[in-house]
């Protein structure tokens, strides 16, 4: 017939899409998904349909219901033999942990997730109570494939090789490198990411005790994430990059966060996205590097050493004409990774011992707040003011000594200051935490307390958070906005704006001198958008 398409014919660009069959089955299986808690998003990605049609299915779900009762099957045995809502719970907790775990990139074996997954399953079914422990579960090799295959899991490192392996070669790369780059240690940075508690206290503290006890308490919710680091003179310490699971908390209320001395980031689970770094990497460390060096009387130009981990890109390279980027092998970084020698511990003691100074400064006198009134309304706000306390307090020596694995010739002592000795900062906090709650905190309960900040998620704060981010998407909470992209059109127009702007303030002056040294410090304060602008031009003409 004529204008009727054969049925083998080529689908032509922009035609109408062949709709897609919804069988029971599949309604089914999305109601089902759905009241195991798991989100519109990832069942509609899991089984290949718009959220759109998700979402009007889970709206419908009292007529699916009612029609799969009086309907039969022809493949009753697939209806009947659904995965128990433990077992989704179970896997997406799991993918979590994972995802977890490849931010900090820690090394897995199989052996590892099988445990986490058998342990994951037995907490979930005393959750849920006697009648869900008839289910067994042994989390088999073969379930571990099946997993792998259910899930969209972010890359994670498999532990199979020896760490070190490589050490002495990798060495010696990264010696040449400095050396043919002529990299002096007041050009050669190096930054990693670590998580902290910012409202947690020694177990055996009664202020500790009292915050587990209030109401909605979950202890995975004072959790940030931090992007700590500095060059190997050790003189340069860069502005930390904090990253909060929520965008604008109420403490946040009236701050400009441009202003914060940190850089506020968020991400609903509190982790460094691929985003978050590039961003910081093209708008704060490259003009911070740039105005560190025109300090110092330096040549415009860095070596940035890093790990692997997921939110490191692999282009930053690209993005700068001055910034070299070097990343470790993930057998040695480690063992050799400069931020990774200590130097969280050492920073959060001084976070700890901070606190409790701020503790007793708020409380100490008459008409003060107590002890009590003070710690319930410590907020990520007091926090941010002690993390960059912390942060000033470690010495230019000791972020130097960071550097003797990896670049022993660049460091000038080996031995820490008295302030950043571990052992003299844990008596510091247990005397103050004496002063401050009258009561004895031994080194022990210290010890724990620093070391769950490089602890795994456990299972009770992983459905902390689960629970966290399903309350957060009833609300309609947005904690990660989208990045603001812009185009080598916006640029230039903003572009042709400064320079209309510079005309008409040099225009009624004649000297010369001054006009120079206000176009430089705008063309100064722009800088990074032309680098930006004339890169986008750079890769169109490539993609052309």
């Amino acid at each position: 017939m004529p204008g009727k398409r054969p049925l083998n014919a080529t689908a032509i660009p922009g035609a109408k899409r062949e709709r897609k069959a919804i069988t029971l089955d599949i309604k089914l299986e999305v109601l089902r998904r759905f009241e195991a808690g798991e989100k519109l998003s990832q069942i509609a990605k899991t089984l290949g349909l718009a959220v759109s049609t998700v979402a009007t299915i889970r709206d419908n779900k009292e007529k699916i219901k009612a029609s799969s009762q009086i309907t039969t099957p022809l493949r009753a045995s697939r209806l009947t033999h659904h995965r128990s809502a433990v077992m989704e719970n179970m896997e997406r907790l799991l993918s979590v942990w994972l995802e977890d775990q490849s931010q900090r990139n820690v090394p897995l074996s199989v052996a590892i997730i099988q445990e986490k997954a058998k342990s994951l399953f037995d907490d979930l079914q005393r959750e849920q109570g006697e009648s869900s422990q008839m289910e067994k579960f042994s989390a088999s090799k073969g379930w571990f494939v099946r997993f792998k295959e259910r899930h969209c899991l972010p890359h994670f490192k498999m532990n199979t090789t020896p760490p070190g392996g490589n050490v002495d070669t990798y060495l010696e790369m990264l010696k040449s490198i400095i050396e043919e780059g002529e990299y002096t240690p007041w050009q050669v940075f190096n930054v990693d990411e670590t998580g902290l508690y910012w409202k947690r206290l020694p177990e055996g503290m009664f202020l500790s005790a009292e915050e587990k006890a209030q109401p909605g308490f979950k202890s995975s919710r004072d959790r940030l994430m931090l992007l700590l680091g500095g060059n190997a003179a050790g003189d340069f310490k860069l502005k930390p990059l904090l990253v909060y699971h929520s965008e604008n908390p109420a403490a946040l209320k009236g701050y400009s966060k441009p202003n914060l001395p940190v850089i506020w980031r968020s991400d609903k689970k509190a982790w460094a996205t691929r985003a978050i770094f590039h961003e910081w990497f093209t708008y704060f460390f490259c003009p911070a590097v740039e105005k560190y060096c025109a300090q110092n009387n330096l040549t415009n130009k860095a070596l940035l050493i890093l790990d692997g981990a997921p939110c490191h890109p692999v282009n930053l390279s690209d993005l700068s004409a001055h910034v070299r980027v070097e990343y470790l092998h993930d057998t040695t970084a480690d063992l050799i990774q400069p931020m990774g020698q200590g130097v969280t511990s050492i920073f959060k003691a001084h976070y700890l011992r901070r606190t409790f100074e701020h503790i007793l400064e708020a409380t100490d006198g008459e008409d003060k707040a107590t002890v009590r009134e003070f710690w319930r309304n410590y907020s990520i706000m007091d926090a941010v003011d002690n993390i960059v306390v912390a942060w000033e307090a470690l010495k230019p020596v000791t972020m130097n000594s960071l550097w003797k694995k990896i670049w022993p010739e660049c460091v000038q002592c080996h031995s820490l200051p008295r302030t950043d000795n571990i052992t003299q900062l844990r008596q510091d906090i247990m005397t103050l935490a004496r002063n401050v709650a009258c009561e004895e905190v031994t080194d022990a309960d210290l010890g724990r307390l620093l070391q769950s900040h490089e602890d795994d998620l456990s299972n009770q704060e992983l459905m902390q958070l689960q629970q966290g981010w399903a309350a957060g998407e009833e609300a309609g909470e947005d904690a990660s906005p989208a990045l603001r992209q812009l185009t080598t059109e916006a640029l230039s127009v903003a572009f042709s704006h400064f320079e209309a702007g510079l005309k008409i303030l040099t225009s009624n002056s004649s000297d010369d001198e001054w006009k120079q040294q206000v176009s430089r410090a705008i063309n100064k304060a722009i800088y990074c958008y032309r680098e930006l602008y004339n890169e986008k031009k750079r890769r169109s003409k490539q993609l052309s």
